[in-house]
């Protein structure tokens, strides 16, 4: 549902067509999808409030639970719209740092713990 169907080579344009006029609901899953996509690609915060009220009005209980977390933290969702700004690479070292303290756990020291992450980062440097 994330890729056009041009570029999805498991179907064919012509079973696309066949599967939504057999489960329409399909259909407008994928049309919803795609302009939320449109949405962020295109920065276009003004046609969020739209789609939402379009989403809400297809009653599917899976998007209206994606809806619910999209409306409970609509601040967020308008500044990844609206900035180029993103938090990825702080959140992508938080989350090894977590997994090498798990691993890690109960073994060892701070200082061990920082000595290893210090290494790792050199030889990611290096490579």
């Amino acid at each position: 549902m994330y890729y056009p169907i041009e570029k999805v080579k498991l179907i064919s344009e012509k079973q696309f067509k066949i599967i939504c006029k057999e489960y329409p609901f399909f259909e407008k899953i994928y049309k919803i999808t795609w302009e939320f996509k449109s949405i962020l690609t295109n920065k276009n915060i003004d046609a969020l409030d739209k789609w939402i009220e379009r989403a809400k009005n297809l009653n599917i209980p899976e998007i209206n639970s994606f809806i619910n977390g999209v409306e409970r933290d609509m601040k967020a969702v308008r500044n990844a719209i609206e900035y180029e700004y993103s938090n990825g690479l702080v959140e992508g070292c938080i989350n090894k740092l977590k997994v090498i303290k798990r691993i890690m756990y109960g073994r060892c020291s701070f200082e061990t713990l920082k000595t290893k992450i210090l290494r790792l980062e050199k030889i990611r440097l290096f490579n």
